[in-house]
Protein backbone atom coordinates (compact mmCIF):
# COMPACT_ATOMS: atom_id res chain seq x y z
CA UNK A 1 0.00 0.00 0.00
CA UNK A 2 1.32 3.83 -1.10
CA UNK A 3 1.17 6.20 1.50
CA UNK A 4 1.05 9.59 -0.05
CA UNK A 5 2.30 12.71 1.64
CA UNK A 6 -0.19 14.92 2.71
CA UNK A 7 -0.27 18.06 1.03
CA UNK A 8 0.80 21.29 1.52
CA UNK A 9 -1.86 23.97 1.98
CA UNK A 10 -0.63 26.97 1.14
CA UNK A 11 -1.76 29.92 2.95
CA UNK A 12 -3.02 33.03 0.86
CA UNK A 13 -2.39 36.89 1.73
CA UNK A 14 -3.70 40.02 -0.12
CA UNK A 15 -0.74 40.88 -2.60
CA UNK A 16 -1.64 43.81 -4.93
CA UNK A 17 0.78 44.74 -7.73
CA UNK A 18 1.43 43.28 -11.50
CA UNK A 19 4.19 40.54 -12.32
CA UNK A 20 6.11 41.43 -15.56
CA UNK A 21 6.51 37.71 -17.00
CA UNK A 22 9.04 36.29 -19.30
CA UNK A 23 6.51 33.31 -19.86
CA UNK A 24 8.20 29.92 -21.34
CA UNK A 25 8.00 27.96 -23.93
CA UNK A 26 5.63 25.13 -23.09
CA UNK A 27 3.38 27.09 -20.63
CA UNK A 28 -0.25 28.03 -21.21
CA UNK A 29 -0.84 31.71 -20.22
CA UNK A 30 -3.06 30.31 -17.37
CA UNK A 31 -0.28 27.55 -16.05
CA UNK A 32 2.12 30.51 -15.55
CA UNK A 33 -0.61 32.58 -13.87
CA UNK A 34 -1.36 29.57 -11.22
CA UNK A 35 2.43 28.80 -10.73
CA UNK A 36 3.20 32.88 -10.19
CA UNK A 37 0.03 32.89 -7.83
CA UNK A 38 1.14 29.96 -6.01
CA UNK A 39 4.65 31.22 -5.12
CA UNK A 40 3.63 34.14 -3.95
CA UNK A 41 0.53 33.12 -1.76
CA UNK A 42 -1.62 35.32 -3.65
CA UNK A 43 -5.20 35.52 -3.13
CA UNK A 44 -6.52 36.85 -6.50
CA UNK A 45 -4.86 36.97 -9.89
CA UNK A 46 -5.32 37.51 -13.60
CA UNK A 47 -3.32 37.68 -16.43
CA UNK A 48 -3.51 40.16 -19.41
CA UNK A 49 -4.27 37.86 -22.27
CA UNK A 50 -3.52 34.61 -23.81
CA UNK A 51 0.09 34.11 -24.73
CA UNK A 52 0.32 30.70 -27.02
CA UNK A 53 2.18 27.65 -24.95
CA UNK A 54 4.64 27.95 -28.41
CA UNK A 55 5.15 31.54 -27.43
CA UNK A 56 7.46 33.27 -25.22
CA UNK A 57 7.77 36.47 -23.61
CA UNK A 58 6.24 39.29 -21.73
CA UNK A 59 2.87 38.20 -19.74
CA UNK A 60 1.67 40.90 -17.55
CA UNK A 61 0.09 39.49 -14.57
CA UNK A 62 -2.05 41.25 -12.03
CA UNK A 63 -2.72 40.59 -8.83
CA UNK A 64 -5.25 42.11 -6.57
CA UNK A 65 -6.39 45.39 -6.97
CA UNK A 66 -4.52 45.36 -10.22
CA UNK A 67 -6.89 42.89 -11.38
CA UNK A 68 -9.12 45.94 -11.87
CA UNK A 69 -7.15 47.75 -14.47
CA UNK A 70 -5.99 44.14 -16.66
CA UNK A 71 -8.11 45.32 -19.95
CA UNK A 72 -5.78 48.26 -20.85
CA UNK A 73 -3.21 46.02 -21.15
CA UNK A 74 -5.59 43.52 -22.78
CA UNK A 75 -6.35 46.62 -25.16
CA UNK A 76 -2.56 47.85 -25.79
CA UNK A 77 -0.64 47.30 -28.57
CA UNK A 78 1.53 44.35 -28.45
CA UNK A 79 5.30 44.12 -30.16
CA UNK A 80 6.69 40.00 -31.23
CA UNK A 81 9.10 38.93 -33.00
CA UNK A 82 8.41 35.78 -34.78
CA UNK A 83 10.21 33.52 -37.63
CA UNK A 84 8.11 31.91 -40.12
CA UNK A 85 9.61 28.98 -42.38
CA UNK A 86 8.77 29.33 -45.99
CA UNK A 87 8.01 26.54 -48.33
CA UNK A 88 5.63 24.78 -46.11
CA UNK A 89 2.08 25.45 -44.96
CA UNK A 90 0.64 23.31 -41.57
CA UNK A 91 -2.74 23.02 -40.52
CA UNK A 92 -2.05 24.91 -37.16
CA UNK A 93 -0.20 27.83 -39.08
CA UNK A 94 2.81 26.42 -37.00
CA UNK A 95 4.93 23.95 -36.54
CA UNK A 96 2.74 21.49 -34.42
CA UNK A 97 0.52 21.10 -37.16
CA UNK A 98 0.38 18.49 -39.83
CA UNK A 99 2.26 19.93 -43.57
CA UNK A 100 -0.98 20.54 -45.69
CA UNK A 101 1.43 21.62 -48.95
CA UNK A 102 5.75 22.37 -49.85
CA UNK A 103 6.64 24.55 -52.55
CA UNK A 104 10.26 25.49 -54.02
CA UNK A 105 11.34 28.79 -52.43
CA UNK A 106 13.28 30.93 -54.46
CA UNK A 107 15.14 32.60 -52.74
CA UNK A 108 17.11 34.67 -55.39
CA UNK A 109 13.51 36.14 -56.14
CA UNK A 110 13.40 37.31 -52.20
CA UNK A 111 14.93 40.96 -52.62
CA UNK A 112 15.01 43.59 -50.36
CA UNK A 113 12.81 45.31 -52.59
CA UNK A 114 10.22 42.52 -53.05
CA UNK A 115 10.13 41.94 -49.37
CA UNK A 116 9.70 46.10 -48.87
CA UNK A 117 6.29 45.66 -51.19
CA UNK A 118 4.90 42.71 -48.87
CA UNK A 119 5.59 44.45 -45.88
CA UNK A 120 3.58 47.77 -47.17
CA UNK A 121 1.00 45.48 -48.03
CA UNK A 122 0.74 44.33 -44.43
CA UNK A 123 0.98 47.56 -42.35
CA UNK A 124 -1.78 49.87 -41.58
CA UNK A 125 -5.34 48.49 -41.11
CA UNK A 126 -5.67 44.96 -42.44
CA UNK A 127 -8.42 42.18 -42.22
CA UNK A 128 -7.45 38.90 -40.81
CA UNK A 129 -9.33 35.59 -41.47
CA UNK A 130 -9.12 33.92 -37.55
CA UNK A 131 -7.12 30.36 -37.65
CA UNK A 132 -9.44 27.18 -36.59
CA UNK A 133 -6.46 26.45 -34.04
CA UNK A 134 -7.36 29.35 -31.80
CA UNK A 135 -9.44 29.95 -28.82
CA UNK A 136 -12.49 31.98 -30.52
CA UNK A 137 -16.07 30.52 -29.51
CA UNK A 138 -18.55 29.67 -31.36
CA UNK A 139 -21.63 28.48 -29.69
CA UNK A 140 -19.78 27.97 -26.63
CA UNK A 141 -17.21 25.34 -28.18
CA UNK A 142 -13.45 26.64 -28.92
CA UNK A 143 -12.73 27.07 -32.16
CA UNK A 144 -9.24 24.01 -31.36
CA UNK A 145 -12.15 21.67 -30.73
CA UNK A 146 -13.99 21.79 -34.12
CA UNK A 147 -10.46 21.63 -35.53
CA UNK A 148 -9.48 18.29 -33.64
CA UNK A 149 -12.27 16.85 -34.16
CA UNK A 150 -12.24 17.57 -38.03
CA UNK A 151 -14.87 20.71 -38.39
CA UNK A 152 -14.53 23.53 -40.59
CA UNK A 153 -16.06 26.54 -39.06
CA UNK A 154 -16.51 29.80 -41.49
CA UNK A 155 -15.14 32.40 -39.08
CA UNK A 156 -15.82 36.04 -40.54
CA UNK A 157 -13.02 38.23 -40.98
CA UNK A 158 -11.61 40.88 -38.42
CA UNK A 159 -10.25 43.79 -38.83
CA UNK A 160 -7.12 44.21 -36.62
CA UNK A 161 -4.32 47.27 -37.16
CA UNK A 162 -0.60 46.47 -38.04
CA UNK A 163 1.04 49.62 -36.66
CA UNK A 164 4.62 48.50 -37.71
CA UNK A 165 6.38 45.28 -39.88
CA UNK A 166 9.81 44.34 -40.27
CA UNK A 167 10.41 41.99 -42.37
CA UNK A 168 13.80 40.20 -43.43
CA UNK A 169 15.53 37.30 -45.09
CA UNK A 170 16.96 34.86 -42.69
CA UNK A 171 17.89 30.78 -42.23
CA UNK A 172 16.61 28.45 -39.10
CA UNK A 173 18.94 26.34 -37.64
CA UNK A 174 18.62 23.93 -40.16
CA UNK A 175 19.91 26.09 -43.08
CA UNK A 176 16.40 26.52 -44.04
CA UNK A 177 14.82 29.82 -46.18
CA UNK A 178 12.54 31.26 -43.60
CA UNK A 179 11.22 35.37 -42.58
CA UNK A 180 12.19 37.25 -39.40
CA UNK A 181 9.18 39.20 -38.41
CA UNK A 182 8.95 42.14 -36.13
CA UNK A 183 5.45 43.31 -35.99
CA UNK A 184 3.80 46.18 -33.36
CA UNK A 185 0.00 45.47 -33.82
CA UNK A 186 -3.85 45.96 -32.24
CA UNK A 187 -5.10 43.79 -29.86
CA UNK A 188 -6.69 40.49 -32.07
CA UNK A 189 -3.82 40.44 -34.61
CA UNK A 190 -2.89 36.38 -35.03
CA UNK A 191 0.63 36.46 -36.00
CA UNK A 192 0.08 32.98 -37.20
CA UNK A 193 -1.99 34.31 -39.49
CA UNK A 194 -0.19 37.07 -40.62
CA UNK A 195 3.15 34.38 -40.87
CA UNK A 196 1.01 32.44 -43.17
CA UNK A 197 -0.19 35.62 -45.24
CA UNK A 198 3.06 37.09 -45.62
CA UNK A 199 4.38 33.66 -47.11
CA UNK A 200 1.56 33.07 -49.58
CA UNK A 201 1.81 36.84 -50.81
CA UNK A 202 5.97 35.58 -51.52
CA UNK A 203 4.66 32.87 -53.58
CA UNK A 204 5.53 29.84 -51.54
CA UNK A 205 3.89 29.36 -48.39
CA UNK A 206 4.96 29.91 -44.45
CA UNK A 207 4.18 28.64 -41.00
CA UNK A 208 5.48 30.21 -37.61
CA UNK A 209 8.19 28.05 -36.02
CA UNK A 210 9.15 30.69 -33.72
CA UNK A 211 7.36 33.52 -31.78
CA UNK A 212 7.93 35.84 -28.85
CA UNK A 213 6.50 38.42 -27.15
CA UNK A 214 8.86 41.45 -26.59
CA UNK A 215 6.42 44.34 -25.33
CA UNK A 216 2.76 44.77 -24.52
CA UNK A 217 1.42 48.34 -23.52
CA UNK A 218 5.22 49.75 -22.96
CA UNK A 219 6.57 47.27 -20.99
CA UNK A 220 9.39 45.34 -22.31
CA UNK A 221 10.61 41.86 -21.98
CA UNK A 222 13.59 43.86 -20.65
CA UNK A 223 11.75 44.68 -17.02
CA UNK A 224 10.40 41.07 -17.16
CA UNK A 225 11.29 37.78 -14.90
CA UNK A 226 11.37 34.22 -15.45
CA UNK A 227 9.61 31.52 -13.58
CA UNK A 228 12.79 29.98 -12.82
CA UNK A 229 14.57 32.42 -11.60
CA UNK A 230 11.34 33.64 -9.22
CA UNK A 231 11.12 30.10 -8.02
CA UNK A 232 14.78 30.37 -6.84
CA UNK A 233 14.35 33.44 -4.14
CA UNK A 234 12.84 34.18 -1.01
CA UNK A 235 9.56 35.29 -0.27
CA UNK A 236 10.79 39.00 0.25
CA UNK A 237 12.44 38.79 -2.84
CA UNK A 238 9.60 37.97 -5.01
CA UNK A 239 7.26 40.27 -3.32
CA UNK A 240 9.86 43.13 -4.28
CA UNK A 241 9.27 41.73 -8.21
CA UNK A 242 5.47 43.46 -7.65
CA UNK A 243 5.51 46.30 -9.37
CA UNK A 244 2.86 49.02 -8.11
CA UNK A 245 -0.28 48.64 -9.52
CA UNK A 246 0.30 52.11 -11.38
CA UNK A 247 2.76 50.41 -13.49
CA UNK A 248 -0.27 49.75 -15.52
CA UNK A 249 -1.25 53.24 -15.71
CA UNK A 250 1.69 54.76 -17.60
CA UNK A 251 -0.01 57.04 -20.15
CA UNK A 252 -2.58 58.42 -17.58
CA UNK A 253 -2.46 61.81 -16.70
CA UNK A 254 -1.97 61.94 -12.75
CA UNK A 255 -3.94 64.02 -9.90
CA UNK A 256 -3.07 64.22 -6.28
CA UNK A 257 -5.98 64.51 -4.07
CA UNK A 258 -5.62 66.02 -0.35
CA UNK A 259 -6.88 63.82 2.88
CA UNK A 260 -10.73 65.41 2.58
CA UNK A 261 -11.23 65.45 -1.08
CA UNK A 262 -9.28 61.91 -1.26
CA UNK A 263 -11.91 60.86 0.72
CA UNK A 264 -14.74 62.01 -0.79
CA UNK A 265 -13.24 60.67 -4.43
CA UNK A 266 -13.33 57.20 -2.78
CA UNK A 267 -16.64 57.06 -1.90
CA UNK A 268 -17.58 58.18 -5.74
CA UNK A 269 -18.12 61.52 -5.53
CA UNK A 270 -17.01 64.26 -7.98
CA UNK A 271 -14.33 66.72 -7.47
CA UNK A 272 -13.72 70.07 -9.03
CA UNK A 273 -10.51 71.65 -9.24
CA UNK A 274 -8.09 73.46 -11.75
CA UNK A 275 -7.57 70.21 -14.09
CA UNK A 276 -7.24 70.15 -18.07
CA UNK A 277 -9.91 67.94 -19.97
CA UNK A 278 -8.37 64.00 -19.57
CA UNK A 279 -10.03 60.97 -20.85
CA UNK A 280 -7.53 58.74 -18.36
CA UNK A 281 -6.42 60.28 -15.27
CA UNK A 282 -4.68 58.33 -11.96
CA UNK A 283 -5.69 59.76 -8.55
CA UNK A 284 -3.16 59.46 -5.45
CA UNK A 285 -3.80 60.38 -2.08
CA UNK A 286 -0.87 62.56 -1.19
CA UNK A 287 -0.51 61.64 2.45
CA UNK A 288 0.55 58.84 2.54
CA UNK A 289 0.96 59.11 -1.41
CA UNK A 290 -1.87 56.12 -2.55
CA UNK A 291 -3.33 55.33 -5.74
CA UNK A 292 -6.68 55.64 -5.36
CA UNK A 293 -8.59 54.58 -8.80
CA UNK A 294 -8.86 56.24 -12.00
CA UNK A 295 -10.86 59.07 -13.52
CA UNK A 296 -11.72 60.74 -16.26
CA UNK A 297 -11.79 65.29 -16.47
CA UNK A 298 -14.08 67.15 -18.09
CA UNK A 299 -15.22 70.73 -17.29
CA UNK A 300 -13.18 70.97 -14.16
CA UNK A 301 -14.63 68.10 -12.68
CA UNK A 302 -12.95 64.59 -11.80
CA UNK A 303 -15.23 61.79 -12.77
CA UNK A 304 -14.58 58.35 -10.90
CA UNK A 305 -14.56 55.34 -12.80
CA UNK A 306 -12.63 52.28 -11.59
CA UNK A 307 -11.84 52.67 -7.28
CA UNK A 308 -9.94 50.88 -4.62
CA UNK A 309 -11.38 50.28 -2.05
CA UNK A 310 -9.88 51.31 1.23
CA UNK A 311 -8.83 48.11 2.39
CA UNK A 312 -6.94 47.67 -0.94
CA UNK A 313 -5.02 50.88 -0.45
CA UNK A 314 -4.44 49.76 3.33
CA UNK A 315 -3.26 46.54 1.97
CA UNK A 316 -1.06 48.47 -0.06
CA UNK A 317 0.35 50.86 2.61
CA UNK A 318 1.54 47.84 4.64
CA UNK A 319 3.24 45.97 1.89
CA UNK A 320 5.03 48.93 1.67
CA UNK A 321 6.23 49.70 4.98
CA UNK A 322 8.58 48.30 7.94
CA UNK A 323 6.50 45.59 9.97
CA UNK A 324 7.73 48.06 12.99
CA UNK A 325 6.06 50.85 11.28
CA UNK A 326 3.02 49.34 10.15
CA UNK A 327 0.57 50.02 13.74
CA UNK A 328 1.38 53.61 12.81
CA UNK A 329 -0.90 53.43 9.35
CA UNK A 330 -3.94 55.51 9.19
CA UNK A 331 -6.62 53.77 6.47
CA UNK A 332 -7.95 56.74 3.77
Amino acid sequence: MTVRAPRIRVQRRPVHGVLLLDKPLGFSSNDALQKAKWLLRAEKAGHTGTLDPLASGVLPLCFGAATKFSQLQLDAPKTYEAVALLGTTTTTGDAEGEVVERCAVDVAALTPERLAAVQQQFTGPIRQVPPMHSALKKDGKAMYEYARAGIEVERPARDVVIHALELALTQTEQALPAIKMVVRCSKGTYIRTLGEDVGRALGCGAHLVFLRRIDTGGLGVDRCITLQALEAMTEDERMACVHPVETLLAGHANVTLDSENAGRFLSGMRRRGPWPDAEAVAVFGGQPRALLGVAHVAGGELIPERLLSPLEIQQILEEKTPPAERGTLEAL
